[in-house]
C-alpha cells in the first residue's frame, strides 16, 4: 500500500492575522508628547480634549438631522485646506449629494477625496491606496464585510467593520471618525462593544425645535469626559457658540417670577443657565409634574423637601420645570436654584436680576457645599451678577471676586428668607 507523503494544505483562518507586534518591557517603550491637530472648530476641539489625536478612532452619535454629517464635513474641509489628506467615505449619500452639501458649507473647492462605498474590502483597499491622514465613515451601520452572510447594520457586521477600521487606525496612524445611528431611546445602535473599541464617544444632543446643538463626550481616552460643546445650526453649517453664558441668558424674561440663574460646570467651563418654574393651582386628583432639563426623580425629591422643610403646600399645585436653552442639568449644585425658582413662582415674587444661586440640598433641607465655587463666582462677576447665594461652608473657603457679595446659607428656609420668598402663611 502506497503511503501519501504530500503535506496538508495550510489551515485557512476566517479572520485575518493580528498586528504582529512584539512584547516589549514597559521601561523600553518610547513615549512622546501627545500631539493634537486642530479641527478648525473650537468647540469640537474642547470636547476632544485639545484636538484630533493621530490614530484615534472616534464615534459620533446623535438623532437623524442633528448635524453629525454637517459638522464632520466642515472638519474635513478645514483639514484639507491645511494640506492634510482627507478621505470622506459615505454609505448613505451619493457623491453629488455630498458636493451639494459642501457647496452650502462653502467647501465646494475642497481637496478632500470622496468615496461612496459600503463594502469594507473595497473601503480598506481605497484607504491603503490613498493613505489618508484623516478619514470619516458615514455611517458605520451601512458598512459590511462581503464574506459574512449577515445584513449591513447587524451586530456581527458592525463589530467586524469597526474592528477592521480600528486595526487600520492604530497601524497606519490615521484618525478616523465613525458616524453612528441611534435608537429611539437615544442610545447608539448596534453592539455596546462598539463603544468599548473606540477611543472617543461623542453624543449630539438637542431638539430640532431649538437652534442650539450640544456635543458631549461620554468617553475620551485623551481628555475629560465632562466637556460640553455648544453649536448653533445655521444655513452655512454648525457655528460654535463661544460665549455660552451670554447666549443662554440673552432671552431671559425680565421681572418675571419663577426664574432663577444658576452657574453650573460642564467639564472645565462655568456656564450660567436660567432655571424656570411655574407653580399653579391644580385641578387634577393628582397634581401634574412636568420636567424638561432636569432629572424628574430629583425634582420630585426636592419638591417634597420644599413642602416639608419650607412649608410650601405643593400637594394641590401643578409644577412645570424647564431649563432654558435645551440644556440638561445633572449636577446636585443646581438644587438650590431649582428650589428658589419654585418658591419664587409659588409666592409670585421676583428674584432680583443680579442674583445667582447655587448649592446642593439634602433631605433635611440643609444646603451642602459645592465644588469650584471660586471658578463659578468669577463667571458670575464677568456677566454682571453681583450677589451670589451659596452654601455657607463653601463661601468660607474662597477668595471673593471684586464686586461680588456672597450670601452664605445653611438651609433652604434661610435662602428663601434672604430672597424674601417665604410664604406669608
Amino acid at each position: 500500500m502506497l503511503q501519501d507523503n504530500t503535506e496538508p494544505a495550510p489551515k485557512q483562518y476566517k479572520q485575518r492575522g493580528g498586528t504582529g507586534g512584539a512584547a516589549v518591557p514597559m521601561k523600553d517603550i518610547e513615549t512622546t508628547a501627545q500631539l493634537y491637530t486642530p479641527s478648525g472648530i473650537t468647540e469640537l476641539d474642547r470636547v476632544l480634549g485639545g484636538g484630533i489625536v493621530e490614530g484615534a478612532l472616534m464615534l459620533v452619535g446623535g438623532d437623524p438631522g442633528i448635524g453629525k454629517s454637517t459638522l464632520l464635513l466642515q472638519v474635513c474641509a478645514y483639514l484639507s485646506r491645511q494640506g492634510k489628506r482627507v478621505l470622506y467615505i459615505s454609505g448613505e449619500e451619493s457623491a453629488r449629494q455630498i458636493k451639494l452639501r459642501a457647496e452650502r458649507l462653502g467647501a465646494r473647492d475642497s481637496e478632500m477625496i470622496v468615496l461612496t462605498e459600503n463594502a469594507m474590502d473595497a473601503v480598506e483597499e481605497k484607504m491603503r491606496a490613498v493613505q489618508p491622514d484623516f478619514c470619516v465613515i458615514d455611517s458605520i451601520q451601512t458598512m459590511y464585510r462581503p464574506e459574512m452572510g449577515s445584513a449591513p447594520g447587524s451586530v456581527s457586521q458592525v463589530r467586524e467593520s469597526a474592528a477592521l477600521l480600528m486595526r487600520y487606525a492604530k497601524t497606519e496612524g490615521c484618525a478616523i471618525f465613525l458616524v453612528g445611528h441611534v435608537t429611539k431611546e437615544g442610545a447608539l445602535a448596534g453592539p455596546r462593544i462598539l463603544e468599548h473599541m473606540v477611543d472617543v464617544v461623542l453624543y449630539f444632543e438637542g431638539d430640532h425645535q431649538h437652534e442650539y446643538r450640544l456635543l458631549r463626550a461620554v468617553k475620551n481616552r485623551f481628555g475629560s469626559v465632562n466637556e460640553l460643546g455648544i453649536f448653533e445650526m445655521t444655513g452655512e453649517g454648525m457655528r460654535p457658540v463661544k460665549n455660552a453664558s451670554e447666549t443662554l441668558l440673552s432671552q431671559r424674561a425680565k421681572g418675571a417670577s419663577g426664574s432663577c440663574v444658576f452657574c453650573g460646570l460642564e467639564g472645565s467651563r462655568p456656564m450660567l443657565v436660567d432655571i424656570q418654574a411655574l407653580v399653579t393651582q391644580s385641578f387634577y386628583a393628582v397634581p401634574r409634574r412636568t420636567v424638561d432639563g432636569m432629572d424628574s426623580s430629583r425634582v420630585m425629591l426636592l419638591l417634597a423637601v420644599m413642602e416639608k422643610r419650607a412649608r410650601l403646600k405643593m400637594y394641590n399645585r401643578d409644577a412645570y420645570i424647564n431649563v432654558a436653552g435645551g440644556l440638561s442639568l445633572n449636577e446636585p449644585a443646581a438644587d438650590l436654584a431649582f428650589c428658589m425658582a419654585v418658591a419664587s413662582s409659588y409666592t409670585d415674587r421676583v428674584i432680583p436680576g443680579d442674583w445667582a444661586v447655587m448649592g446642593e440640598v439634602g433631605l433635611a433641607g440643609e444646603v451642602r457645599a459645592i465644588s469650584q465655587l471660586e471658578h463659578r463666582a468669577a463667571e458670575c462677576q464677568r456677566l454682571g451678577f453681583t450677589h451670589l447665594l451659596c452654601p455657607r461652608d463653601s463661601a468660607k473657603k474662597i477668595k471673593v471676586p471684586d464686586g461680588v457679595i456672597l450670601h452664605g446659607v445653611d438651609t433652604v428656609a434661610q435662602a428663601m428668607a434672604v430672597l424674601d420668598l417665604l410664604p406669608s402663611s
